[in-house]
């Protein structure tokens, strides 16, 4: 493992790993989804790499479902790095991932980047997303021409500024898809955390997800999106999704030569209705 890109934004990162991942059955029966194997390295090991390599290694990682294998791959693999912590979320059975947020909130505060713990991605896509343009908070998006029910869709202002983001928008609403990677700067730190806080006091929201609460802030005019297309990203929901992953992920990476000499990746115009 070598790390070499820097960032001097003080940034932490939050992964929520709580998760066993049933749609992976059989291959999630005893493992949880964040340490199945991608090219060789459990997937939990790629975030927190390419995190490290673009100089963020202040982590938290939400675990739950087989906690202890979690906590003895971080204790082996991540010894040299004393702010790579494990929160166990005891209601991961029960709850959605609004609860594993809940659990860590005390993290959220000054600038951090919030992840799904089945998201991978490459050290330039982090790069990437901490050098957007100050918003409150910052959904990356990707982009393409259809998207099916379990994309998480959103829906974009004329100037990119995120209107709704659900699965459950339309077609004629979905410009784009949220990846799992959200970036908080300041004030948009606080107004997640209070929210986060102030919706568990309902206990219908045990079983939402953390996108509502961005979907609500939205509204509000708080949440900028950054792109990401062009950038080595993948979510593994299904069997087919790890396959992908570990053809895209054992593929040559020349992500840092590839960010750095391609301007055109770091910002993609994409038009949207008016």
């Amino acid at each position: 493992m070598t790390h070499t890109m820097m960032n001097s934004n003080p940034t932490k990162a939050i992964i929520l790993s709580a998760g066993q991942g049933r749609r992976l059955l059989p291959l999630t029966e005893n493992t949880p989804k964040c340490l199945l194997s991608v090219a060789d390295k459990p997937v939990i090991a790629w975030q927190i790499d390419a995190l490290i390599d673009a100089g963020v290694d202040s982590i938290t990682i939400v675990g739950g479902f087989q906690i202890g294998k979690v906590e003895a791959l971080i204790a082996q693999r991540y010894a040299a790095y004393p702010e790579i912590r494990v929160c166990f979320n005891p209601f991961y059975e029960v709850a959605d991932n609004l609860a594993s947020c809940w659990i860590v909130r005390d993290q959220m505060e000054g600038n951090f980047v919030l992840i799904n713990g089945d998201t991978l991605f490459e050290t330039a896509l982090v790069a990437h997303v901490l050098q957007s343009e100050y918003a409150p908070i910052t959904l990356s998006v990707d982009y393409k021409e259809t998207f099916d029910e379990d994309d998480m869709k959103v829906e974009l202002n004329s100037d990119k500024w995120v209107r709704h983001v659900s699965k459950l928008l339309v077609p004629e609403q979905s410009h784009a898809e949220s990846i799992g990677f959200i970036y908080f700067q300041q004030e948009g730190a606080i107004l997640f955390r209070n929210a986060v806080e102030q919706a568990l006091r309902d206990p219908s929201k045990l079983k939402s997800w953390y996108l509502s609460i961005i979907d609500q802030l939205a509204e509000q005019h708080q949440v900028n999106s950054r792109s990401v297309q062009g950038f080595k990203w993948g979510e593994i929901d299904f069997i087919e999704d790890l396959q992908r992953a570990e053809k895209l992920f054992s593929t040559p990476d020349n992500k840092l030569n590839r960010y750095q000499q391609e301007p055109s990746l770091r910002e993609t115009i994409i038009p949207l209705p008016m």
